[in-house]
């Protein structure tokens, strides 16, 4: 395959893998090549760093996942690793990141933070300024979602 190729399966799979028993030759069949180069290509890729991970991703809103808390924490500049390992590491929190601060705005690690209920995202709020000692921080709730898609190429 060749580089056009590897855009073309990246495009292929951006939204999604077949979901048969045999997913990478129904890949393989749309792309005209064979199933193996499609195998060897995918490892290749994710060898490279092209592709950073092949993962199922679940529908979350319809499991029951309803409530999600982005956290915004002030958190002091030489603690920010520590901090930022400790909030990570919540398995609820499914993003984290430093951020830059300005005069009018203090926060520099954001969390999302997902949970069944309102109830559950704030018990991890609490587990966080428990863990961490951080007590400044917002939470911003999400008021209306316009777009959320994966990276596309």
């Amino acid at each position: 395959m060749s580089d056009d190729q590897d855009i073309k399966l990246i495009r292929y799979m951006q939204d999604g893998i077949p979901l048969t028993k045999t997913p990478y030759k129904d890949i393989s069949d749309a792309l005209g090549v064979t199933e193996q180069e499609v195998i060897d290509r995918i490892k290749k890729l994710l060898e490279e760093g092209k592709i950073r991970r092949l993962a199922a991703s679940i529908a979350h809103r319809m499991i029951g996942i309803n409530s999600n808390a982005m956290t915004v924490w002030k958190v002091p500049d030489e603690r920010v690793e520590e901090c930022g390992k400790i909030m990570a590491g919540y398995e609820e929190v499914t993003h984290c990141y430093e951020r830059p601060t300005f005069p009018d705005w203090k926060y520099n690690v954001f969390t999302m933070i997902h949970g069944y209920t309102d109830e559950e995202c704030e018990n991890v709020i609490e587990r966080i300024k428990q863990e961490t000692g951080l007590d400044e921080y917002v939470v911003k709730k999400k008021k209306k979602e316009f777009k959320k898609v994966g990276v596309r190429i």
